[in-house]
């Protein structure tokens, strides 16, 4: 029988749905509460199981169009650039370098770990990127694009199933590991955000007979035509970057736009009402994150997992492990061992495993409860934006070779 075709309307409106299941469940789960667990993430993992009983007793997929999922991540990557302040990067300086190392080591440290799993059992050695840097801090992307490649030099026939299914196995533990990791750290060091920090992702939790004067639909508006505007310019940077033959995500030139646009057009034309770091961006911020990651985890075929059962389980919970241990006793020590080594810690988690915006997702849940950290949020995606998928290329290259 034929899979199930679910249109961009209905998956972007299921997407919604998912949200507010996760919220539900926030609210009546204590463990989702209390160790940060975004909301998406908890109701995206629900449909998803769902889904997977439904392949089970049918043997017949749900695919979604998630035509809709990748606009809002470039207008969230857009929303993070508007609200970047020069300043912030010139003061982050440090930090992103020592976070860029930091990364550098963990791919490798990444791929060897992949490489003792395969070797463990008995799969080709070629293909532990596969189980490493390629699926997990690469994302489905990177697996999907390496996986015949590695399948046609390593003789094995799972190659390219065994990317997917680490890769999903990953974004779901980059979603559930980030939220305690931050818990965990900010409670024994008993840490706290700077309440005169502005939030560049998310508002604070809100009773619900609090209001924000701020937003209306003026504020709202003019947030969104900034956030358009550093679109499209930044599909023209997108196309120029595509010429000279380096190959970068859209969201990539449309946060640098942003950046830019918020450092000059202030100042320039002071008359305007610039809307970075204001309650409006934010909720626009906090909205596309939200539908994105839920539309991500309710699409997950969990099945691809069970196909492959023990190896892949086995290496994944190496993999984690080791991702636990480095964090701790590396990235957030390197990082300054403050509440912002806190954040950034979550949301290394999030994209060592899983992707950038379920990073971002992770250390928005923890400011949303400890406190603002504005800095993590500029750093992090400049680090895992370029330098990841320039410096994991030339490593995977590498690993495929031995």
């Amino acid at each position: 029988m034929s899979d199930i075709q679910i249109p961009a309307f209905i998956a972007v409106t299921l997407g919604f749905i998912v949200f507010f299941l996760g919220a539900f469940l926030t609210r009546k789960i204590a463990f989702l509460r209390d160790y940060n667990i975004p909301e998406p993430v908890s109701g995206g993992l629900v449909i998803a199981a769902l889904t997977w009983a439904f392949f089970i007793i049918t043997d017949r997929k749900i695919v979604f169009d998630l035509q809709v999922r990748d606009y809002l991540l470039v207008v969230f990557f857009a929303t993070i650039g508007l609200n970047a302040r020069v300043s912030d990067l010139f003061r982050g300086g440090k930090l992103l370098i020592t976070l860029l190392a930091l990364t550098f080591g963990f791919m490798i440290l990444q791929n060897l770990v992949g490489l003792a799993g395969v070797t463990l059992f008995g799969i080709p050695a070629s293909a532990a990127p596969l189980v490493g840097s390629a699926s997990l801090i690469g994302g489905h992307g990177t697996a999907i694009a390496w996986g015949p490649q590695i399948e046609e030099i390593s003789g094995f026939a799972a190659a390219a199933e065994m990317g997917i299914a680490a890769a999903t196995l990953g974004l779901i533990l980059a979603a559930l590991m980030g939220g305690p990791i931050a818990k965990y750290l900010i409670d024994r060091k008993h840490l706290r955000g700077d309440v005169s920090d502005d939030a560049i992702v998310g508002l604070e939790f809100q009773d619900d007979d609090d209001q924000i004067t701020q937003i209306d639909h003026i504020s709202l508006m003019r947030g969104f035509l900034a956030i358009h505007v550093a679109i499209l310019f930044g599909y023209f940077g997108h196309d120029a970057i595509g010429q000279a033959g380096l190959k970068l995500p859209l969201f990539v030139p449309c946060l640098l736009v942003g950046i830019v646009m918020s450092n000059t057009v202030p100042f320039v034309f002071r008359s305007i009402t610039w809307p970075a770091r204001t309650p409006a961006l934010a909720v626009i911020s906090d909205y596309c994150l939200s539908v994105f990651l839920a539309m991500s985890l309710m699409s997950m075929q969990l099945w691809t997992l069970a196909e492959l059962g023990g190896p892949i389980l086995t290496v994944l919970a190496m993999q984690a492990l080791m991702t636990v241990m480095f964090i701790i006793f590396l990235v957030f020590r390197l990082a300054g061992g403050n509440y912002q080594a806190a954040v950034l810690s979550a949301g290394f988690a999030g994209f060592a495993l899983g992707a950038t915006p379920t990073a971002i997702a992770n250390m928005s849940s923890v400011t949303k409860r400890y406190g603002p950290a504005p800095l993590a949020f500029i750093v992090l995606p400049l680090v895992s934006a370029f330098f990841v998928d320039l410096a994991n290329a030339a490593i995977i290259q590498f690993f495929v070779g031995l």
